[in-house]
């Protein structure tokens, strides 16, 4: 038992990364309107994360310092300082977002509008934020979030053309009234969710609050290699669930409501119990996530003490930063812009960060001042400067085709 709560951390994190708000409708879409012609991406983006999450988790275990606390003194505070204000931008936005998407799963249950629950759940979040202990918080998050494998049961209990889903899978192109643009445009959106930047800052950071140091590395793979694919295979379950349901009849999925609607059909109204659950679980871990992120970020730039293994006051600034986000995050809620719709933007300028993100990562994994003999190899680097290639693809072509196809049509 022990050794499996060793890796509670890789599957908060994933699930965070894989199935948040904008995963569970944008991997859900992605099915209803493109069938799974877009699981390649999920494939792509799972193996991307597994290589840089595994160069931070091993750069915070053998260093004892988080990857963004090391950007600054490694790159300087001019790129450092770009750095996190990109980041910040992206995480405080997404943080919102989860908030959001909290607020939606607790109306599915009660059928209250979500905006009267976004303060309570703004509120419930900063205070496990601030009183509840990092192990804690991870463990209960993560494996409650698991609870999202009833899509998996409900895929096999659908009447599913497992020939169908493989030939769709195996086609990479666009169906039905879709064209190339807005194919491309969803695989962007999906490539930059699963290498989202806090995702890698939460990990490392995650990694210095449990106190792991070099003995650990094979804790800190075995939460890379068996968390992210564990999350990536949720998030494939999410896209064929909808294209089994929606994609024959031209159905597109909007809301979360629709979402949940195959694991219903599939195994009654526990199975709907048990994805509300799933989709409670996964947001609350995000904003968990993304409110720490927010915190680790500023506070390890600017050289503050910080984390949960402190007590609150001896990293006052730390908690004030996260409690500023929490208030930015609903202020962002107060327009009355869909969390959805907020996620999937900040999804494009995730995209358009993710160089700034990596390109560190990569660069100190290699540096044997802080690495000494547990520096990258060469496979390992040639991983790391394919991913960074396709990312700078990814992030150059984010911004045209969010124009060209009116955020995907």
């Amino acid at each position: 038992m022990k050794k499996f709560f060793a890796i509670t951390l890789g599957i908060l994190t994933a699930i965070g990364g894989f199935v948040d708000i904008g995963d569970l409708v944008a991997n859900s879409e992605a099915g209803s309107r493109f069938g799974m012609s877009l699981a390649w991406v999920v494939f792509v983006s799972v193996l991307g994360i597994c290589v840089y999450a595994e160069m931070a988790g091993r750069v915070a275990a053998v260093s004892g310092r988080p990857v963004f606390d090391l950007v600054r003194e490694r790159l300087g505070p001019r790129v450092g300082l770009l750095n996190l204000a990109g980041s910040y931008l992206v995480t405080v936005l997404t943080l919102g977002a989860e908030i959001g998407g909290v607020a939606l799963a607790v109306e599915l249950a009660t059928s209250v509008h979500y905006l009267l629950i976004v303060p309570i759940a703004a509120f419930v979040a900063w205070v496990v934020l601030w009183r509840v202990r990092f192990e804690t918080i991870e463990r209960v998050f993560g494996l409650l979030g698991l609870t999202l494998v009833v899509f998996v049961i409900a895929l096999l209990k659908l009447p599913t053309d497992w020939a169908e889903l493989w030939h769709q899978a195996r086609t990479p192109a666009p169906s039905g009234q879709e064209n190339w643009g807005t194919y491309a445009f969803a695989g962007v959106a999906l490539f930059a969710a699963g290498l989202t930047p806090y995702e890698v800052f939460f990990f490392s950071s995650g990694g210095v609050e449990e106190r792991w140091t070099a003995k650990d590395l094979a804790v800190t793979r075995a939460n890379v290699f068996i968390g992210f694919p564990l999350g990536g295979l949720l998030s494939l379950a999410l896209m064929a669930t909808a294209t089994v349901v929606f994609h024959p009849v031209g159905v597109r999925i909007e809301d979360l409501g629709q979402t949940a609607l195959p694991v219903a059909l599939a195994l009654g109204k526990l199975g709907l119990a048990v994805a509300i659950l799933g989709f409670f679980a996964a947001t609350f871990g995000a904003a968990m996530e993304t409110g720490l992120s927010a915190g680790y970020t500023v506070a390890q730039y600017f050289g503050w003490s910080w984390g949960k293994r402190l007590k609150p006051r001896e990293a006052a600034r730390f908690h004030v930063v996260v409690l500023v986000s929490v208030l930015l995050g609903v202020a962002a809620l107060a327009t009355t812009i869909d969390p959805v719709l907020l996620t999937e933007t900040t999804l494009v300028f995730s995209a358009v960060v993710l160089p700034l993100t990596y390109l560190p990562i990569l660069v100190v994994a290699n540096d044997r001042q802080y690495m000494g003999e547990h520096t990258n190899g060469r496979f390992g680097n040639l991983l790391g400067v394919l991913y960074l290639i396709i990312i700078l693809v990814v992030a150059v072509a984010a911004i045209p085709l969010t124009v060209m196809t009116g955020m995907g049509g």
